[in-house]
């Protein structure tokens, strides 16, 4: 079999060593691709599949893309999860001897893709290593097109889904150890839409990570980046700067700093309340549009609306750090017209972190530079106004803001104001920046003037009346005299050529002018591209006054944007307490009032507190607003933990360390859990995970299933939220089942409230208004009668809601209430499993049987309908059963 031809076999020796990726390897001006890749490829970019010579009988299956249009099919690739290995040829063609060489000079990863026309400017693009090694979990996290770089370790699945929930990363690296962890992030990684791989082991050996860490941020020892007692920790940040230094293939200064956190810092959302409260984009539609950062956002920078989303995901659980915010706010707002220009000179920065990371990583073009200066150009007049403001807040940012007038400086000299996109291209560098270059720009366009006057002087010089300078491709520029004038060339010209009627010559300063004109371009456009690599390689060198700036700017993004939303919105300042108190007077839900005429939205109160206000239980019918209460206090709560004004008349908001909520109907079919199901997994994780300083949000606990079985559900939950010894968290708990009002007085904490209703006949008018007391129906044929539903099926309903009346169900639950306040071991059955049995029977065996034959005596058969003797029949033998 013959051979492979020489550039097939460097083709096939460099996809052996990047096995896991596509390789775009470049021939002229085309990036091709071979074999497989050239399969996968033509399929997802639906590109034309063709073939190749390669020295075998059969052409190699081959497809190409335009090297100057690479960015966009790469950016496909990669959003669908593959690796891009780019193979680029590293020396000039025209100097190659044989084959051109080539090397892998970058792999784009989802995680690692600094394109900005694939990543969205308002969000991280993080990437995730994960390091399991028994009991602890390392996590390090990093936004490679920003530098953030953060570092933590857990304890729990069920914290690291948490975690991948919280930053959303799009790509997640971890060790061969963590298959054996028995976590399935299969779920959330489809969900999410996350590139998942696992790599070898080296990446992760303590010793090489470690001394990585330590190069790379040149340190001694690990207590210098505060990492000394994160030992899973370190691991995952070590593997992930390997990862990083290996699919750049160069360096990553622009990785300044790593920030350990524990989970405990910020305010615990799960991925299930994430959703259900909707905090960055909506359930349905994925839309940021209808959330609660649509509302917030008011950002003029892509790195503030990156910094806001971070804040509303990360909630604070410091009392000082929130006040901290609070007060830069304020000062916003009572200095609104400095916040408006501040906002001004906001309005043209371009995002800074970005831009530096592509300086950093020698991938920025000049028109970047250009876009970079201009935002530079703004900063002296933000950090003086910023300087007269007096909170702690904006003095930080003073402080950390450098006007980086050097380097504005630099750019304005060295780069023209209209440059070129590709840094090959002559034309980048502005006149008077390089003497050098100034003398190949006027060759290229004086060259003839030059020569013109040369050929003038040397006719004077000589007394040559038909003296001429002329030029061929053999010679280049010479002097041709007649041989009737040659008696007056000077000994000083060297001869070049001799003709029959003439004679050609040279001269130094004429040498001197070819070599200046003949290489002018060429030796522009090199000279330009060097000098424009090192004006960026310059500014790469301050990447931490730029970065530490660019925060600066970031945060005085968020808060003047944050003062805008609070002055226009009519939000308030809340008072912040440790008490656990929340008492909201008049508060809005921040998305519905947008989505709505400001004056149509009908404010409501709210106070828990840890004592006798706990649990509100709230009763209504369906579409009354029941949700958007519960919701708006949750939205609230947040909104004043991140350090935002809030929705509302007045508000003290004491400080809670979690957030759940357990919201609407939905099924995970993909996973094979049913509506009910998916209801009593997020209950289960509630109740194991909330502690007595969280917020409960439930709703409609226990409806999807048997109205036995889910009422019972949604009764011991209560009680065990109530029981101070086994939760005793502050719950807003939304009901249709009005039995539960029964547990007012004889549960400690817990309190009825409802939705008012006017009643007019069989029709009903939704008041939006929370009253104290329990509803005594759940109006549910007249919201179905509002939903349009057929009258006949409606009359039925009417009919049939008489015959099957659940009062006697009502009655049971007072019974039930009573005997349950009674329980003075309820704590401890409910703590042994082996008593649970026990526990279920005593709870409800409050009959005996001459209650029952009593009953049977009173029982009037002769007017009862067949349905009504079923119903009676059923009941008395579920009392004997001690069942309902």
């Amino acid at each position: 079999m013959a051979e492979y031809s020489p550039m097939m076999q460097h083709y096939l020796k460099t996809k052996e060593e990047y096995k896991d990726c596509i390789l775009f390897y470049r021939l002229g001006d085309f990036y091709e691709m071979f074999f497989d890749d050239a399969l996968v490829v033509s399929k997802e970019l639906e590109l034309t599949l063709t073939g190749k010579d390669c020295g075998q009988a059969e052409r190699a299956p081959m497809c190409g893309i335009p090297f100057h249009a690479a960015e966009t099919y790469l950016n496909r690739l990669v959003a669908n999860g593959h690796k891009v290995a780019i193979c680029e040829q590293v020396e000039d063609p025209k100097q190659a001897k044989g084959i051109v060489k080539r090397e892998v000079i970058r792999i784009v990863t989802p995680g690692t893709n600094l394109n900005t026309q694939a990543l969205d400017e308002t969000k991280n693009n993080y990437l995730m290593s994960i390091v399991y090694l028994g009991e602890k979990i390392g996590v390090s996290i990093a936004d490679f097109s920003t530098g953030d770089y953060f570092v933590t370790e857990l304890s729990s699945g069920s914290e690291l889904i948490d975690e991948i929930n919280k930053f959303v990363p799009s790509e997640i690296i971890t060790n061969e150890y963590f298959s054996m962890s028995g976590i399935d992030l299969t779920a959330v990684n489809d969900k999410l839409g996350i590139t998942m791989s696992t790599l070898d082991s080296w990446y992760f050996d303590e010793d090489t990570c470690i001394k990585k860490l330590l190069t790379h941020f040149k340190v001694g020892v690990l207590d210098g980046l505060g990492l000394k007692d994160y030992t899973a920790g370190t691991i995952a940040a070590g593997a992930l700067l390997l990862y990083l230094y290996e699919m750049q293939k160069g360096s990553v200064d622009h990785i300044t700093s790593i920030v350990p956190y524990t989970t405990g810092k910020y305010m615990l959302i799960d991925s299930s309340s994430r959703r259900n409260l909707e905090l960055v984009e909506t359930m349905r539609e994925k839309q940021k549009k209808g959330s609660l950062l649509w509302v917030l956002d008011k950002t003029k920078t892509a790195m503030g609306a990156r910094a806001l989303r971070s804040m509303i995901e990360q909630p604070l659980i410091n009392k000082e750090d929130i006040l901290k915010r609070q007060a830069g706010i304020e000062e916003c707002n009572n200095r609104a017209i400095d916040r408006e220009e501040i906002r001004e000179y906001l309005n043209p920065v371009y995002d800074l972190e970005r831009i530096m990371t592509k300086i950093s990583c020698k991938s920025a073009n000049p028109r970047d530079l250009i876009a970079f200066r201009n935002s530079l150009e703004m900063l002296p007049y933000i950090k003086k106004l910023i300087g007269t403001m007096e909170s702690d807040l904006f003095a930080e940012c003073f402080a950390n803001l450098d006007d980086l007038a050097d380097i504005y400086s630099l750019i304005s000299s060295a780069i023209v104001e209209e440059p070129p996109i590709t840094i090959r291209e002559a034309g980048i560098i502005k006149e008077g920046f390089s003497k050098e270059a100034d003398e190949l720009r006027r060759a290229k366009t004086e060259g003839k003037e030059w020569l013109a006057q040369l050929e003038a002087r040397e006719k004077e010089a000589t007394g040559i009346k038909n003296l001429k300078v002329k030029y061929n491709k053999v010679f280049g520029y010479y002097l041709e005299v007649t041989n009737s004038f040659k008696n007056l060339v000077p000994a000083d010209w060297v001869r070049k050529q001799t003709l029959t009627n003439a004679e050609r010559y040279t001269t130094d300063e004429l040498k001197k002018l070819e070599d200046v004109i003949l290489g002018a371009e060429d030796k522009l456009c090199s000279l330009e591209y060097d000098l424009f690599n090192e004006v960026r390689d310059s500014i790469a060198a301050e990447v931490r006054r730029i970065k530490s700036t660019a925060r600066a700017i970031a945060e005085i993004d968020v808060y003047t944007a944050l003062s805008v939303v609070a002055q226009q919105y009519n939000y308030v300042k809340p008072a912040i307490n440790e008490k656990g108190i929340i008492d909201i007077k008049n508060g809005r839900h921040p998305v519905v009032e947008k989505m709505i005429r400001n004056d149509m939205f009908v404010a409501n109160n709210t106070y828990l507190d840890n004592a006798k206000n706990r649990i509100s239980i709230i009763t209504g019918p369906n579409m009354a607003g029941k949700s958007t209460y519960m919701r708006q206090t949750a939205l609230i709560v947040l909104m004043a933990q991140i350090g935002s004004f809030v929705p509302a008349q007045e508000a003290n908001i004491g400080i809670v360390d979690r957030i759940f909520t357990r919201v609407g109907a939905s099924d995970d079919l993909a996973s094979g859990q049913s509506t009910f199901m998916v209801e009593m997994t997020e209950v289960a994780n509630i109740l194991r995970n909330a502690t007595p300083k969280s917020l409960l949000i439930l709703d409609e606990i226990g409806r999807g299933t048997s109205t036995f079985d889910g009422l019972s559900i949604a009764w011991a939950v209560v009680e065990y939220i109530a029981n101070t010894k086994l939760l005793g968290a502050k719950t807003l708990f939304a009901t249709h089942y009005h039995e539960l009002t029964e547990l007012e007085g004889t549960l400690d904490g817990v309190n009825n409230y409802c939705i008012a209703v006017k009643e007019n006949g069989d029709d009903i008018v939704f008041l939006r208004k929370i009253i104290k007391g329990g509803a005594d129906k759940s109006y549910g044929i007249q919201v179905a009668k509002l939903a349009g539903v057929p009258d006949t099926v409606i009359e039925r309903a009417k009919e049939l809601v008489a015959d099957l009346s659940d009062a006697d169900i009502s009655l049971k639950a007072r019974d039930i209430a009573q005997y349950s306040k009674k329980q003075e071991k309820l704590v401890d059955s409910y703590k042994k499993v082996d008593d649970l049995e026990v526990k279920q029977m005593s709870l409800f065996d409050t009959v005996n049987n001459d209650d029952i034959i009593e009953d049977i005596k009173a029982l009037d058969i002769s007017n009862m309908t067949p349905i009504d003797a079923l119903n009676t029949l059923y009941k008395l033998q579920g009392r004997v059963k001690n069942r309902w």
